[in-house]
């Protein structure tokens, strides 16, 4: 029996939970199929996910095919959780693709097909919601293939179409050999000598479906169960197996993490290669940190069951590991050989562009506040905490409203405390605009650190991050200070001249120099004529500030791209607006009566142009927008930010708060 990681994606409210019920069901694992309305499903565990009916936690749950082992992964539909799909990607060899025969491809629908396609994922699609009123079949085919992808392979057709009776009729019609011959010319040939038998053109639909060429086309009713015994064959037939050698080296990513009734870390890991059994000892992170295993759990008809070890393919929950983070690589201890892991944590969304302040009750601890949102952001990186000792605030960076209800409630439920939001605000970067450096010596010109520091900050292109080099001999001074030193600056770059992250550039370390470790006769060692770590660290956020200074920064705010489908008479209404709200169209075009714009608009004025459409068209216009770039700030104030730091840029308040020997 070979083993196949499959994920379920789709939009928001598509079905995708419903489906995951049915194909349970219908494979044996329960007995009754769960209501998302009712909150009876088998993937929503949480309570906030039972009380509002959608997911936001990707959940795992396993069942048996013949001759193949599923571990199906639900995932969040709601854009705003587009953080939990992403770090599922990393681990799967196949995915099912949701669409409403209702709504139609919607602007999450082609968020996760260009994402499926890039990573070149096995993808099958299934139009779901055949039995509802209003359900289409051959109008979201033209939409799939004109908005997704057009190597789509229907499998059949739909018959009943918005009745309780509707069904999947299975039929691999002629328009199956020209999506298929398009891409092989070994087919081609045989087509156009008029020689394909049905065998060989199941054969290349499958080749090319696990290549991730074509995406076969399943029509069915999550509610009914039709199309799903024809969706399950071709899970079957078509998705290609967890490839992996259990008796390989350990590889292994970790692509979720939870906590337990006591409080404890347990982390969803992918096998790659090798097994890893419980007491063994491993290498995870960057660090690395070293871990035992204490325990192992693996997914086994529709539960998890303790086991002693996890092999390639299989997915697994390990205990034990108290420093183990999201994204975080897994190899075997000190010595022994260590395979090369898959990355489950890649960015292939766009990061959060908003931030908001948490506001705690009358009644809040603030400690214990701390502590709960910490934990949070250790089960969604992309949850940025940002703690303001000096204001006693903190941020959190978000996708969306709908996910700041869903902290808001999840910090109630689970955590006892009460807490309230400030307006949600967009976050900007800062990019150096040209080159700046600035040195200080040790002893000299009202320096208080036993350190010399001195670097350079350059502009780099657009994309690249963040690179720290050197200009002096590695050999001239402790390794302990340069890593000191490279640390503090990526963390002073958190908060540039504006208060915002500072982002493409290069900081090159122009000059070194210490004091070395002295101690009287008789005495031991003598902090006030040795250097420490601390003078480094201490130092260089003056000089990198300087250097910053004089490179200057430019502060670039988030853009979207937008994509408006309307009525081609809304059109004269609709453009004036968008020009007020600093939206540049880049394209327009026809389809037939309906005007299709597309072009970029500010991340800050996107709620805006979500609350002005409806009524600038009738109720009839849609919108699909999605980051793209980051622009520079051009119109209004520039933008600032509080500082959660010592302020660097005020020499004198960031000597008073950091150090007691003054300078000048």
């Amino acid at each position: 029996m070979h083993l196949l990681n499959l994920g379920i994606l789709a939009h928001v409210d598509a079905g995708k939970t419903s489906l995951t019920e049915r194909l349970l069901h219908s494979v044996g694992v329960i007995d009754e199929v769960g209501s998302v309305d009712a909150g009876s499903t088998r993937t929503d565990t949480l309570a906030l996910e039972r009380q509002r009916g959608i997911t936001i936690k990707s959940a795992v749950v396993s069942f048996p095919l013949d001759g193949v082992a599923v571990n199906l992964i639900d995932t969040p539909g709601h854009p705003d959780f587009i953080a939990e799909v992403e770090r599922v990607l990393g681990v799967l060899d196949g995915a099912v693709l949701v669409v409403s025969a209702v709504e139609g491809v919607q602007a999450q629908t082609r968020v996760l097909m260009r994402t499926l396609r890039r990573l070149r994922i096995p993808t099958l699609v299934f139009v779901n919601k055949i039995d509802r009123r209003g359900a289409r079949e051959d109008e979201v085919l033209r939409a799939m293939a004109r908005r997704l992808t057009s190597a789509l392979v229907p499998m059949g057709t739909a018959t009943g179409l918005g009745t309780r009776g509707a069904r999947f009729v299975p039929r691999l019609g002629p328009g199956a050999l020209d999506v298929l011959a398009d891409r092989d010319d070994e087919l081609l040939a045989a087509y156009v000598a008029g020689s394909v038998a049905p065998a060989r053109l199941r054969a290349a639909l499958a080749a090319q479906t696990g290549r991730a060429r074509v995406h076969p086309v399943y029509f069915g009713s999550a509610v009914t169960g039709a199309g799903v015994a024809d969706l399950i064959g071709g899970i079957e037939e078509l998705l290609p197996a967890a490839a992996g050698d259990p008796d390989g080296p350990l590889s292994a990513t970790v692509f979720k993490v939870d906590r337990g009734p006591a409080g404890e870390k347990i982390a969803y890991a992918r096998i790659f290669s090798g097994t890893l059994r419980t007491r063994d000892r491993i290498l995870f992170g960057d660090g690395p940190q070293e871990g035992k295993v204490t325990a192992v759990s693996v997914f086994e008809c529709g539960t998890d069951v303790r086991q002693e070890s996890v092999g390639a393919g299989r997915i697994g929950k390990l205990w034990g590991l108290g420093g183990i983070r999201i994204g975080d690589a897994i190899r075997g201890a000190a010595g022994e050989c260590g395979g090369v892991p898959r990355a489950a944590y890649e960015r292939h969304f766009a990061p959060p562009t908003l931030e908001t302040v948490v506001v705690p009750g009358p009644h809040a601890d603030r400690r214990a506040l701390h502590v709960a949102l910490t934990q949070l952001a250790e089960q969604d990186p992309l949850i940025g905490v940002r703690h303001d000792e000096m204001r006693r605030e903190t941020s959190v960076s978000l996708y969306g409203e709908v996910q700041k209800e869903v902290v808001q409630a999840t910090l109630a439920d689970e955590y006892g405390l009460d807490v309230t939001f400030r307006e949600s605000t967009v976050i900007c970067v800062e990019r150096p605009v040209g080159g700046g450096a600035a040195v200080e010596f040790n002893g000299k010109d009202g320096n208080p650190f036993l350190a010399t520091v001195g670097l350079r900050v350059d502009a780099a292109p657009a994309g690249s991050g963040v690179d720290f080099r050197l200009a002096v001999e590695l050999g001239s001074m402790p390794y302990a200070f340069f890593k000191a030193v490279e640390d503090t600056v990526r963390e002073t770059l958190g908060q540039g001249l504006h208060g915002w992250r500072v982002t493409d550039c290069a900081v090159t370390m122009t000059h070194s120099g210490y004091s070395p470790r002295q101690s009287h006769a008789h005495q031991g060692f003598d902090k006030s004529m040795s250097s420490t770590g601390a003078d480094f660290r201490g130092l260089a956020p003056l000089v990198l500030i300087e250097a910053l200074r004089r490179a200057g920064t430019q502060v670039y705010e988030p853009m979207h791209r937008f994509r408006i489908e309307a009525p081609a008479d809304t059109l004269g209404a609709l453009l004036p607006v968008l020009a007020r709200l600093a939206a540049v169209p880049q394209s327009t075009g026809m389809h037939g009566s309906v005007c299709v714009l597309e072009g970029a608009v500010p991340a800050a004025r996107v709620h805006g142009l979500e609350q002005r459409l409806p009524g600038l068209t009738r109720g009839e216009g849609e919108l699909e927008t999605a980051f793209d770039h980051y622009a520079p700030v051009t119109r209004g104030p520039v933008p600032e930010r509080p500082r959660t730091d010592h302020n660097p840029l005020n020499r004198k308040e960031y000597l008073l708060n950091v150090t007691n020997r003054l300078g000048g």
